[in-house]
């Protein structure tokens, strides 16, 4: 796996980094010279990332406000942030209660709008242009069986980077949003291994593959790089086509 971009000398933080995408973006970041903050639960493997990597782990339960405030109320060494933390609890629309519907929406939505706040606080503070990227889903874009709470929480972050770009816009702070399908991380490799549940899927898109955690945080290292300098408060579709139907 290759990369040309050039991130020396700046820092990011990423959440959800012990695994998946917010791992692959660690990866990848640290490969091209960035300072990485690297956050998540799994200390473990946030040791082992950083053994790996170099990054800097950071132990951080995003649906914990207090958490929050206490780990990030003074930053700003930050060129940027990837919101990459998030759960998805799949259940029928008719059967969706009020505990799973709000531990979602607190992981995925409520934690990048907390955690954004306080990055874009210290960049401002510093008079540090940058991006945020949050990494939302192609279930924000079109309605999936089984997903309401996980699309509704994902179009709420939607909408927060919409409100992020127009509100920091001014200050030199792109926003923008990546809507991955399928991504092939280890957990999704067993919950999608079921050819009756597969295939389906496959048909709906057009490439006829799930995606591989690479091929998402590649465009996100593009948002957050000087190649993406004119774009913000787009939710881009990493889906080979799925939402072009």
């Amino acid at each position: 796996m290759k990369t040309t971009f050039d991130f020396s000398d700046r820092s990011f933080l990423v959440t959800g980094a012990s695994s998946g995408i917010g791992r692959s973006t660690v990866e990848l970041l640290c490969a091209s010279g960035a300072n990485v903050v690297a956050a998540a639960r799994n200390v473990n493997e946030l040791a082992r990332l950083a053994e790996e990597t170099g990054c800097e782990p950071l132990m951080l339960d995003v649906s914990d406000p207090a958490a929050i405030d206490e780990a990030l109320a003074e930053v700003e060494g930050f060129d940027g942030l990837v919101n990459c933390a998030g759960i998805a609890l799949l259940e029928r629309a008719i059967d969706t209660t009020a505990e799973s519907f709000d531990r979602v929406m607190a992981v995925n939505a409520r934690s990048a709008a907390l955690i954004a706040r306080h990055v874009a606080r210290g960049m401002i503070t510093a008079k540090r242009a940058g991006s945020i990227v949050n990494v939302s889903s192609q279930a924000g874009l079109v309605a999936l069986d089984d997903h309401l709470s996980y699309s509704a929480s994902k179009a709420a972050m939607d909408a927060i980077t919409r409100a992020l770009c127009i509100e920091l816009g001014p200050y030199g702070i792109r926003v923008n949003s990546v809507n991955p399908t399928v991504t092939l991380t280890p957990m999704a490799v067993q919950a999608w291994s079921d050819p009756a549940k597969r295939d389906p899927a496959l048909q709906g898109i057009p490439l006829r593959r799930f995606a591989q955690p690479h091929e998402v945080a590649e465009p996100i290292l593009f948002l957050l790089s000087d190649a993406g300098s004119m774009i913000s408060g787009v939710a881009l579709p990493i889906d080979g086509g799925y939402t072009a139907r």
